[in-house]
């Protein structure tokens, strides 16, 4: 999501005049595009802000801006930690960003209210001001065939844990119409692969009132329209809540054919218990459940997760039910994380928090596991032909990404020609834990 909303400002600033810098010694504005969801993420950017101090003694004429989810949270104490701050934004102005510049004063440098009835502007894709102008052709947008689009914002369901409704609002569903229009303009300039966003997508619609040929839409129906774009390759999503999961969405992975074979589905925990006192309104039997229906619709489905090691009152018991839930499922990947504290969760105030060497000891056990599974996991493509898309092409090697999102690395004689943006057939001969290794097809 904070890749996508970066992407917004700097064409916003592009639209206003702005030229991206090679440098900050040469920057007339830095934007700092925030996140909040891990305390560590949140200390990176009081960093980065001390560091920018001597910059802007050098540069009085230099403006900083914070935008994101810290901005939203901690405004005010950035101000007053960083006064060499020009403006903090929250994350519902990203929009206004070029207006709130030229606005921006020492007694008007803050803008991070959220509202409730929030609606997402209509935004699309642009060329840059000059070709528009000559009406020159439209090129590849940023030269990308790759692009994230936004569906909806904010959340309703208040994970224990989580600060995302507290910094990005409730949650607001995108207008069918605008989604679109932004996803033709992108395939009609060269994308061929698109990934929707939200921070769950399951529940598009569900909040506010979004309609299409008259129906209330939700993220299935949105799905089977947005594939049927014409050129649209490769149809991606993320992130879904479990207990959103419906048996339409499921049935979606069986019945288009440009919706990659790909999901990402958040467990967090394999303890019941545990669940609970996050606030995740399923049960490891529910999820399983779905996981089966999954697997029975697209049996090559690749499934990643992330998971939350050492959330407060996690027995030994709880950890080892989400080994074993790792053990049942068998990811092929997942982004796993030790809890901490954030400001306002409610997690904060439970009792029974882990000590650090003890959620250090269990994140090191479960990645070890999870790095063994994805590579026996990884070593079933061997031997198999695979399309993937190019994405980077450097001398004689090329890196590119198959539907079920693995990374695939291959070799270049001199004579073959491959641009990123293409697609390839590849023969993989080898895996990592991480990434495949593979021979060109011809």
């Amino acid at each position: 999501m904070n890749i996508r909303d970066t992407e917004i400002i700097a064409q916003t600033l592009a639209e206003s005049g702005y030229i991206e810098s090679p440098s900050i010694e040469k920057a007339h504005l830095v934007v700092l595009n925030t996140c909040s969801i891990r305390a560590k993420a949140e200390q990176k950017v009081f960093s980065l802000l001390g560091s920018l101090r001597k910059a802007k003694k050098r540069n009085p004429a230099l403006k900083i801006c914070v935008a994101g989810c810290v901005a939203q949270q901690e405004g005010q104490k950035i101000i007053k930690r960083m006064p060499h701050v020009d403006l903090v934004i929250g994350t519902q102005h990203i929009y206004n960003l070029p207006t709130l510049l030229r606005q921006s004063s020492k007694h008007s440098n803050i803008a991070i209210n959220l509202s409730d009835t929030y609606e997402i502007p209509r935004f699309v894709p642009r060329l840059s001001t000059a070709d528009a102008q000559a009406g020159s052709p439209a090129p590849p947008l940023d030269m990308q065939f790759s692009r994230f689009v936004t569906i909806m914002q904010g959340c309703n369901n208040f994970c224990t844990y989580c600060v995302v409704p507290y910094t990005r609002g409730r949650e607001v569903s995108r207008n069918v119409k605008d989604i679109i229009e932004e996803i033709r303009k992108s395939v009609d300039s060269g994308v061929c692969e698109i990934t929707l966003l939200g921070q769950n997508v399951n529940s598009y619609g569900q909040s506010n009132s979004v309609m299409t040929n008259g129906l209330p839409c939700s993220f299935s129906m949105l799905l089977r329209q947005v594939a049927q774009v014409d050129g649209l390759k490769r149809l991606r999503f993320t992130t879904s809540h479990p207990k959103d999961l419906s048996d339409e969405l499921i049935s979606c992975f069986a019945e288009i054919d440009n919706l990659c074979p790909q999901f990402h589905l958040p467990v967090q925990s394999g303890s019941d218990a545990v669940l609970r006192r996050m606030n995740r309104k399923y049960t490891t039997t529910d999820y399983r459940r779905k996981v089966e229906k999954l697997l029975n619709a697209r049996q090559d489905l690749a499934l990643t997760t992330d998971i939350i090691v050492g959330f407060p009152g996690e027995t030994e018991q709880d950890f080892q039910q989400t080994i074993d839930l790792l053990e049942d499922i068998r990811y092929h990947g997942s982004f796993s994380f030790k809890y901490s504290d954030r400001p306002g969760i409610k997690a904060s105030h439970l009792d029974g928090k882990i000590e650090e060497h003890v959620k250090g000891e269990r994140l090191q056990i479960f990645q070890k596991r999870q790095d063994e599974i994805s590579l026996e996991r990884n070593k079933e493509y061997i031997g198999k032909s695979l399309l993937i898309l190019v994405e980077s092409v450097n001398y004689n090697k090329l890196a590119g990404r198959t539907a079920t999102n693995h990374i695939v690395h291959a070799g270049l004689s001199p004579s073959q020609v491959i641009r990123p943006g293409e697609f390839v057939n590849v023969l993989i001969t080898s895996a990592g834990n991480h990434s495949l290794k593979a021979d060109l097809l011809p």
